[in-house]
C-alpha cells in the first residue's frame, strides 16, 4: 500500500519536474539542496533564486522572436520590467543582465532608475515606462529624468490633465504613451479599469491634446487587463478592441509606433501548472500583424511589462512545523514557526496560491492537516481554500522536524507585508538569503537581511529612548554588581 508522501507525490503529479527533484528523500531546487541551506542559515527564512529572473526573461525573449519569424512581423519587441514587484537592488541587477527595459509606477521608482544610470546599469537608450496616476512628485522626477537626457523615457498618460502637467515641468520634446481603460470581465464589481482613458474618448484626446502640440509625440498605446494574458474570449475581445484603436491613431498620427501590452504572464501555482506560453505569443503577434494588415496599417513594436513574471519563480520561503494541535476529531494543526500574514500577505489578502511542498521526510507516512502562523489572528492560516487541493505532508513526529517550502513566492510579497518595517503581532521578518551561482556553475548563497531585532520593532513604534535607557540601566546594574562583588 503507497502510503508515504513520495508516493502521493508521485501519483498526483509528474514527478521530478524541472525545478524539483528528490535526493536522499529531501527536496531539491534549482539544484540548491534546502536541507542543506536549512542547515546553514535556520528556519524560517525567505531565499531568491536569482538565475532564474535571467531565465525566464530570455525564455519569454525566445518566445518572441519565434512568433515574430513565424509570423514575419516587421516589429521588434521589448521586454520591460515591471519594477513594482520587486525593488530590491540584487532584482534589478540581475534582470539588467539582459538587455532589458524598466517600467515605472511612482515618484521613488524615478529615484532608483536615476541610480542605476549612475551605476551604468542602464543609459539614455534604456526605456522607461512611466504608469501610474501622476501628481506633483512623479510629474517632476519623469521630467527631471527627460530633462536631464533620457530621451526613452515615456510617461504613460492616465488621465487628460496629465499631459499638461509634463508640458509645464518638462523644457525639452517629449514622448508619451495613452493607456486605454480597458473593460473589466463581468463577474467584477465595476465595469471599466479606474487606469487609463477610455477606447471612445483617446482619439478625440489625441486630436484635442496632442495632435497640435509641437512639443509633444504620441509613440505609444497602452493595454493590459488585471486578469491577465490568457486564452479567453475576454481577453481576446479586449486585444480587438485595443487594436481597433490603434489603427484609427495611426491612420492620423505617424509617430504611433509602438503597442504596450502590459504584463500578465502567470506563474506557476502548482505541480500540475499548464500553460502555453508559445501559443498565447503566437496568437497576439499574429492578431495585430492580422488587423493591421487588413487595415493597411504598419505594424507596431510591441512592448511587454513582465513583473510577477520576472521574479515570482525566484523566490521561495521555508518553514519549520513546531508543534501539532488536534483540535477534534478531523483537524490537525500544523504551526509554524512565522506567520503568513507577515510573509506571505497574499495568501490572505486574495487567497493567492503557491506552491508547497515538504523539504524532508518524504519517506514518511502522510497526513491530512492545516497549517497555521504564530499569531494570535484568527486568518493567519493556509488551506485548502488557497491551496487547490487538501494538504497532505509526512506524519509529523516531535523528534523527528519537519520542514515546508513554499514555492514561487518572490513577486510583491516583500513590498506588501512591508519589508524592513512593522509585522503583524511583532512576528519578525525572517533571515533573507541570495542564491546564485559563480561562473564555474557552483552555488553560492549569502544573507541579504538578517532576521529582525526587537530593537528594531520598538524603535519603529517609538521606543527607541526606551531601548537605550534600557540598556544603559542594565550596563549600570552590571558596573555596580561588578563593583560590588569581593571576588573582584
Amino acid at each position: 500500500m503507497k502510503t508515504k508522501y513520495i508516493d502521493l507525490i508521485d501519483q498526483t503529479f509528474y514527478f521530478p519536474q524541472e525545478e524539483f527533484t528528490l535526493q536522499n528523500n529531501e527536496l531539491h531546487f534549482h539544484g540548491v539542496d534546502l536541507m542543506a541551506l536549512i542547515a546553514q542559515y535556520g528556519a524560517p527564512l525567505k531565499f531568491t533564486y536569482l538565475p532564474k529572473i535571467s531565465e525566464n526573461i530570455n525564455r519569454a525573449k525566445s518566445w518572441f522572436e519565434t512568433a515574430i519569424k513565424a509570423n514575419n512581423y516587421a516589429g521588434n519587441y521589448n521586454y520591460c520590467y515591471c519594477t513594482k514587484s520587486s525593488h530590491f537592488k540584487h532584482v534589478l541587477n540581475e534582470a539588467l543582465k539582459n538587455d532589458i527595459h524598466i517600467e515605472t509606477s511612482s515618484a521613488f521608482d524615478i529615484d532608483i532608475v536615476e541610480n542605476l544610470k549612475a551605476q551604468g546599469k542602464i543609459t539614455n537608450d534604456t526605456y522607461v515606462i512611466s504608469n501610474g496616476f501622476k501628481r506633483d512628485r512623479y510629474v517632476k522626477n519623469i521630467a527631471r529624468l527627460i530633462n536631464n537626457g533620457h530621451h526613452n523615457c515615456i510617461p504613460i498618460i492616465d488621465n487628460y490633465e496629465e499631459l499638461n502637467l509634463l508640458g509645464d515641468e518638462i523644457e525639452k520634446d517629449f514622448q508619451v504613451g495613452i493607456r486605454i481603460a480597458s473593460e473589466e470581465e463581468p463577474k467584477f464589481e465595476f465595469y471599466t479599469s479606474r487606469l487609463g482613458i477610455g477606447y471612445k474618448n483617446i482619439v478625440p484626446f489625441y486630436n484635442d491634446q496632442i495632435k497640435g502640440n509641437p512639443k509633444v509625440k504620441l509613440k505609444m498605446l497602452h493595454f493590459f487587463i488585471n486578469t491577465g494574458i490568457r486564452d479567453t474570449a475576454y481577453y481576446w475581445n479586449e486585444l480587438l478592441k485595443c487594436l481597433k484603436v490603434y489603427i484609427n491613431l495611426k491612420k492620423i498620427c505617424p509617430s504611433l509606433d509602438s503597442l504596450n501590452i502590459g504584463g500578465g504572464f502567470p506563474i506557476k501555482n502548482s505541480l500540475a501548472f499548464d500553460y502555453d506560453y508559445q501559443y498565447m505569443i503566437n496568437e497576439i503577434v499574429n492578431q495585430i500583424q492580422k488587423a493591421c494588415e487588413e487595415a493597411r496599417v504598419d505594424v507596431p513594436n510591441i512592448f511587454t511589462e513582465f513583473g510577477s513574471f520576472t521574479v515570482g519563480e525566484s523566490g521561495g520561503a521555508v518553514y519549520e512545523v513546531l508543534y501539532q494541535k488536534q483540535q477534534n476529531d478531523r483537524e490537525k494543526w500544523n504551526m509554524i514557526n512565522s506567520s503568513f500574514i507577515t510573509t506571505m500577505p497574499d495568501t490572505w489578502a486574495i487567497n493567492k496560491r503557491f506552491i508547497m511542498l515538504a523539504i524532508n521526510r518524504w519517506d514518511r507516512e502522510y497526513e491530512r492537516v492545516l497549517l497555521g502562523g504564530l499569531t494570535c489572528d484568527s486568518d493567519d492560516y493556509y488551506n485548502s481554500e488557497q491551496h487547490m487541493n487538501a494538504i497532505y505532508l509526512p506524519k509529523y513526529k516531535k523528534e523527528e522536524p519537519l520542514y515546508i517550502g513554499f514555492f514561487n513566492t518572490g513577486a510583491y510579497q516583500e513590498t506588501i507585508g512591508g519589508f524592513g518595517g512593522l509585522q503583524h503581532c511583532l512576528i519578525p521578518q525572517p533571515k533573507h538569503i541570495l542564491i546564485d551561482r559563480d561562473d564555474q556553475g557552483n552555488i553560492t548563497t549569502e544573507v541579504f537581511a538578517p532576521q529582525q531585532t526587537s530593537e528594531q520593532l520598538l524603535s519603529i513604534l517609538g521606543y527607541q529612548n526606551m531601548v537605550s535607557e534600557s540598556s544603559d540601566e542594565q550596563t549600570n546594574e552590571k558596573v555596580l554588581l561588578q563593583s560590588s562583588n569581593p571576588l573582584i
